[in-house]
């Protein structure tokens, strides 16, 4: 089990990683769909034979670098995604603000980052069905004084810039110090910059797990669900992924990669 601290820097490596390349291999359907036979079917790659991922990384436990390869829960779902369609994954680091308002269809065939299923996200994209429920958390250090909500008002709360995180903080009149990806987030609380932390439950218990130094303060139930983003009417394309996500789900493969990354470290 990782210490806390060797997450965040294990984390942080990623920073200056702007492409990686991936073979989707492995726990496929056994399609012997070629390239040329993908696109016939509707769907054409932005990348001939490939299938580029848009992600903000790090965002532990969903996408990290570890030993310098991206992994994470959403990067084994692309990994079946792609192999369905037969195509190799590469994966685009991309900041969340570019994925959130869309521009990741400039870039990526598809983005997966832990992204919540939101009114106004359907606006700029469309949405596989769920793969995840995930509510939110906020976690502070043991003796901050802050057990709940109310008590981290007047206090510094970080957040990751452009979440529901972020937004839901706001309405509830926290004070918020904005961050650009999580492992930041979570620098900035281990190093006493801010007083809490406000942010999606998976990643936010994944992190201080095993940690004596820290205690969720309360758990806010807001009914979120994380899916797979695609450009507006990408209509074969999230045919197909919903296909590779019912096959997971059928198989208790999806069960079983959720226990995996979510579980313990």
């Amino acid at each position: 089990m990782r210490s806390f601290k060797k997450n965040l820097l294990s984390s942080l490596a990623i920073g200056s990683a702007a492409l990686i390349a991936l073979t989707a291999c492995g726990g496929g359907s056994g399609s012997e769909q070629t390239t040329d036979e993908t696109a016939a079917a509707g769907f054409t790659p932005r990348e001939a034979g490939k299938l580029t991922m848009c992600s903000d990384i790090p965002y532990e436990p969903f996408e990290f670098n570890r030993d310098g390869e991206v992994v994470g829960l959403d990067v084994d779902i692309a990994k079946e995604i792609a192999s369905d369609l037969d195509l190799e994954l590469t994966i685009i680091a991309s900041s969340f603000d570019s994925i959130e308002s869309g521009l990741f269809s400039t870039q990526c065939d598809v983005a997966l980052s832990s992204i919540s299923i939101t009114e106004p996200r359907k606006a700029n994209m469309d949405f596989s069905n769920p793969y995840l429920d995930d509510d939110l958390m906020l976690i502070a250090a043991k003796g901050s004084g802050i057990t709940d909500l109310e008590s981290a008002k007047g206090k510094k709360v970080g957040v990751q810039q452009a979440t529901t995180g972020e937004k839901y903080a706001r309405e509830q009149g926290l004070e918020t110090t904005g961050y650009e990806d999580s492992g930041l987030q979570l620098q900035a609380l281990d190093t006493n910059q801010i007083d809490a932390a406000l942010g999606n439950q998976s990643v936010l218990r994944y992190a201080i797990a095993g940690n004596d130094n820290f205690e969720i303060v309360e758990e806010i139930s807001t009914g979120e669900q994380l899916g797979v983003a695609v450009p507006k009417d990408s209509t074969e394309l999230l045919e197909s992924i919903n296909s590779t996500l019912d096959r997971l789900t059928n198989s208790g493969e999806l069960e079983g990669m959720i226990d995996q990354w979510l579980g313990q470290k």
